[in-house]
């Protein structure tokens, strides 16, 4: 695998989301504590808006859509939907479901992942804008007005770092 199309970036997000199938490490009991049901279902349903907001950005892209960062050749610039408030909808789908089972199974194993994705989804984001604004020269107005993945969360939207 080359990478030339990002395959790498792709390979590092699907591993990670394959380990949130793993069971919690430490598990809260084996810690002392007793993780409240509350959490639990807190989480499930923390999982199911993500995986509605996963939904959404999946139909807003239609032909469009490519589980790699380079865009398809001939796509076009989706702005509308969930992309009219956020450049990486996916992607933050993604981290809501981590999120989600964080909170459900209070695992340190599945904070580290999420951290992770954290970490894979940024560097895949850059990559894709990198490309988007080399294949569609409207991006780099959409990119300075539309936060990235979490409005104002350091790290998570870059947009005030590029004005800079």
């Amino acid at each position: 695998m080359s990478n030339r199309r990002g395959e790498w970036w792709l390979l590092a997000q699907l591993t990670l989301i394959s380990c949130h199938l793993l069971p919690p490490w430490p598990t809260p009991d084996s810690l002392g504590l007793q993780w409240p049901l509350l959490f639990t279902i807190t989480g499930a349903v923390v999982l199911a808006i993500g995986l509605g907001l996963a939904l959404q950005g999946f139909v807003c892209l239609g032909p469009s859509l490519s589980p790699l960062p380079d865009p398809k050749p001939g796509a076009d610039l989706v702005t509308t939907g969930v992309y009219e408030h956020c450049r990486h909808p996916l992607y933050r789908a993604v981290l809501v479901c981590s999120l989600g089972v964080v909170i459900a199974l209070g695992s340190v194993l599945h904070l580290m992942l999420l951290l992770g994705l954290c970490a894979v989804l940024i560097g895949k984001a850059h990559r894709e804008e990198s490309a988007l604004i080399r294949t569609l020269p409207s991006y780099a107005t959409y990119m300075a007005q539309t936060p990235a993945i979490v409005p104002r969360c350091p790290g998570l939207d870059w947009r005030d770092v590029e004005a800079s």
